[in-house]
């Protein structure tokens, strides 16, 4: 398994903006064939914090989910409401095995 996990911080005033459009991209990466999760989680503490749990069956699932319109979308919507950039750091998936 290929994971993602990618840590956003957003500026207050496009906290709930980033949360919509961070849905409707977790919508449309749930129904691709490789993907095998797709988390949108906010931080108890700081609500400004983000982190995205991507997990696909493979490296060639994960570059496929890149050329997405839904992922090309989110990232141009998004990219002004970020406080710095996001920080994608790459896991391979031991448990479970899938």
């Amino acid at each position: 398994m290929n994971v993602t996990i990618v840590h956003v911080h957003v500026k207050p005033e496009n906290i709930e903006d980033f949360i919509e459009a961070s849905r409707l991209n977790h919508e449309a990466s749930v129904q691709e064939a490789g993907n095998a999760r797709f988390d949108v989680l906010q931080s108890s503490e700081d609500p400004g914090r983000f982190v995205l749990y991507e997990a696909y069956a493979n490296q060639a699932a994960a570059v496929a989910h890149k050329e997405t319109a839904h992922y090309l979308r989110w990232r141009d919507t998004v990219a002004d409401w970020m406080a710095e950039p996001r920080q994608g750091v790459p896991y391979s998936g031991l448990f479970p095995k899938g």
